[in-house]
């Protein structure tokens, strides 16, 4: 059970850490951070703006989450609830992220 758990918090912290890698490199590139929103002028810009967006959403979640509890004194309910949908959405990209590796290092 405790193995168990430590492999569900092994691929959440896994999908965390792509989801920071690729929001910081979209704010390395585009000079600004990483927002739920489809600014694209032309269908490959829409199609790498959801990429991102599913990919990065714990990243930008979690950062407007501490934003909102510093600046906007948000409760902290509101940091609570938005740490837990990010943790979910990492375990479920640390899936994705752990079987492209798998897939990479020829183990399947």
């Amino acid at each position: 059970m405790l193995f168990n758990l430590l492999i569900v918090g092994y691929i959440a912290c896994a999908g965390f850490v792509a989801s920071g890698v690729l929001g910081s490199l979209y704010q390395l590139i585009t000079k600004q951070p990483p927002k739920f929103a489809f600014d694209g002028e032309g269908i490959l810009s829409f199609i790498a703006g959801v990429f991102v967006c599913v990919f990065a959403g714990p990243f930008i979640i979690m950062r407007n989450a501490i934003r909102g509890r510093r600046i906007e004194k948000r409760p902290l309910g509101w940091l609570v609830a938005s740490s837990t949908i990010a943790g979910m959405w990492s375990m479920c990209s640390g899936v994705m992220v752990i079987n492209v590796a798998l897939i990479m290092i020829g183990y399947t």
